[in-house]
């Protein structure tokens, strides 16, 4: 029988931690701790209240200034990766140069104990350097930087015996270098697949993708929209599985948004174009033309949009209703959510395929008894039926936009009916007790068939 999942609002580390003689999971994940990557975290240590042994390498340092509770909770031992510098800037000879002394120890440990599989791996990732080459002689040369980091984990798990099996969390660099570690040791691996990684054809070119699939034990994502899209490509659709990311709903929470003398539209994400922030902008300085009251906040990390549309706010004369943010800590989150009156993010698909999942905020804020606003691409009908959970408009579409949240921010009922409707939505599917439950037993699968081969 299970034992009872301490949930995130209750955080603590792991009362009882996994036997040191349990077989050990590898994550591999590009940075570690990052704000805007919280479900990783939340990921892991839920992973380790139900009993799993984790082992997690990352393959760059993070320096954010900021961390979320939940890390200071998580047991599993933490390594970085020697750092690789950029391809950019120097000759490729030259980066050989500096790079290859940094992780020459680990491929010497790999190439004594396995030297036709080094070699194999060694050849598969030249060989992609050229195959998957941009133009007649751009040779793609992250294979050999992602080659150099997989022998590292490579190297620290076979002098880990108990690592039985590897993970890498989204589905191009990291899948890449947990499938050459994987090659180089023997050890099975799998990887969770999210979004910009499935649909951007550069971060996969060619049949990339298809061969990682063909390679991984079993591959996880967060959108029923994702997994289509998987099977399709895949030799054997069965390798793919609907995970959601969940969200600890004891701790996004309803609350009493009676008194709130302005309203507040909230926004949160990284400041990207697929977040669509620009038609936010637009559709409140429509609301403005059409005399509401109204506040809007955006919370997010800067990121290459966030100039821009710093300055469409000033260039509508929207900077005494429109508010700017830094990324903020879950616990900081919590409290903003309480502020507002309705969550809008008006998510779209780029020209290059790149495009949210399910936005985690969305579910947090429909968890917290928030109205929300969004637009029905990828995955997020997968959370909001229009006008039973939320309100969907089209993308690009400032007019409907603003049209929706003017329905929201005029009308109580609406706005109660919405919040109960999706806070029962989150509760019934995406639970993180019971989204990390079903991940645990794929893994747990994976490790008994492991144990007896």
């Amino acid at each position: 029988m299970t034992a009872p999942v301490v949930p995130l609002s209750r955080l603590q580390p792991t009362a009882a931690p996994a036997s040191p003689d349990a077989p050990c999971v590898g994550y591999v994940i590009m940075g570690f701790p990052r704000l805007s990557e919280t479900f990783i975290a939340n990921e892991v240590y839920l992973l380790e209240q139900m009993g799993m042994r984790l082992r997690l390498f990352s393959i760059k340092r993070e320096n954010e200034p900021k961390v979320h509770p939940v890390v200071r909770a998580i047991r599993a031992p933490l390594q970085y990766l020697p750092k690789a510098s950029s391809l950019s800037g120097s000759s490729f000879a030259a980066w050989l140069a500096h790079n290859v002394p940094r992780f020459a120890r680990a491929h010497l440990r790999v190439f004594a104990s396995h030297p036709l599989r080094y070699l194999s791996v060694l050849g598969s990732a030249v060989a992609m350097s050229w195959r998957y080459r941009r133009g007649a002689l751009r040779l793609r040369k992250v294979f050999i930087k992602e080659f150099l980091q997989a022998g590292h984990i490579a190297a620290e798990a076979l002098d880990d015996p108990s690592i039985s099996h590897l993970h890498g969390h989204f589905c191009h660099g990291v899948a890449t270098i947990t499938w050459f570690a994987s090659r180089m040791t023997g050890i099975p691996f799998s990887f969770t697949a999210h979004a910009k990684d499935i649909y951007q054809a550069d971060l996969n070119p060619g049949d990339l993708l298809e061969r990682k699939l063909a390679a991984a034990r079993f591959v996880a994502t967060c959108t029923a929209a994702n997994a289509e899209v998987l099977k399709a490509r895949a030799h054997d659709a069965r390798v793919v599985h609907t995970i959601y990311h969940g969200l600890d709903t004891d701790y996004f929470a309803p609350f009493d948004r009676s008194g709130k003398e302005l309203p507040i539209i909230l926004a949160v994400g990284r400041f990207v174009e697929k977040k669509g922030f620009e038609h936010l902008v637009d559709a409140c300085h429509l609301l403005k033309q059409a005399g509401l009251r109204f506040g809007c906040v955006i919370v997010g990390e800067p990121g290459s949009a966030y100039e821009a549309i710093r300055a469409q706010i000033e260039r509508l004369e929207l900077a005494d209703c429109i508010k700017l943010r830094s990324a903020v800590t879950q616990d900081q989150l919590r409290e903003i959510y309480r502020q507002a009156r309705v969550f809008a993010l008006p998510c779209q698909v780029m020209e290059d395929g790149d495009r949210d999942g399910i936005p985690n905020v969305l579910a947090e804020a429909m968890a917290s008894g928030l109205p929300v606003v969004s637009t029905p691409i990828s995955g997020i009908p997968e959370l909001i039926d229009d006008g039973e959970h939320g309100l969907l408009v089209e993308p690009r579409n400032p007019q409907s936009l603003a049209n929706a949240l003017r329905r929201v921010l005029s009308d109580d009922a609406l706005c109660q009916r919405l919040g109960t409707a999706g806070r029962a939505r989150i509760c019934a599917r995406f639970d993180s007790r019971r989204t990390t439950l079903a991940l645990r037993d794929l893994f747990q699968q994976q490790l008994r068939q492991e144990a007896t081969a």
